[in-house]
């Protein structure tokens, strides 16, 4: 008789809901000798997710940050201030698509966007000059 096992997909087996990221020192020197820690893991040494800007209608979460303040993450966006040099002039106008990504080529075909990445809008290409993951807006400058 068959045992009636279901199998999870690799995706299910590691889960990272509730794993943390963490951003201090390592514990193994170059040498690949053991690093005595002086202290333990600290709560201000702990990262968290990308936030992965994508286009579509608009999204925006608040986090505490350190210090008490505040930080606007942008989830979902469907506009861009696009700044023209020519006749020096900011517009609001609407994002078409991602066109490169020199962060990774596959958020190209995400339509993830971050710092750096070149956009298609309707009056041009565009490269964003913001963070949109942590300064919740995006900021671009027309290119030719």
């Amino acid at each position: 008789m068959k045992a009636n096992i279901k199998i999870k997909p690799y995706i299910m087996l590691f889960n990272n809901d509730n794993m943390t990221i963490y951003q201090g020192k390592g514990t193994k020197k170059f040498t690949g000798g053991k690093l005595r820690s002086n202290h333990s893991k600290r709560r201000y040494e702990l990262g968290r997710e990308p936030s992965l800007t994508r286009i579509g209608e608009t999204e925006r979460r608040t986090l505490r940050t350190m210090g008490g303040n505040l930080k606007n993450i942008l989830l979902r966006e469907q506009y861009v201030n696009v700044y023209n040099p020519e006749d020096k002039k900011s517009k609001r106008v609407k994002i078409v698509t991602v066109k490169e990504n020199q962060a990774d080529p596959h958020y190209v075909q995400r339509n993830i966007m971050n710092k750096g990445t070149i956009i298609s809008t309707e009056i041009g290409n565009a490269k964003i000059t913001s963070r949109p993951g942590h300064d919740g807006i995006i900021n671009a400058i027309l290119i030719k």
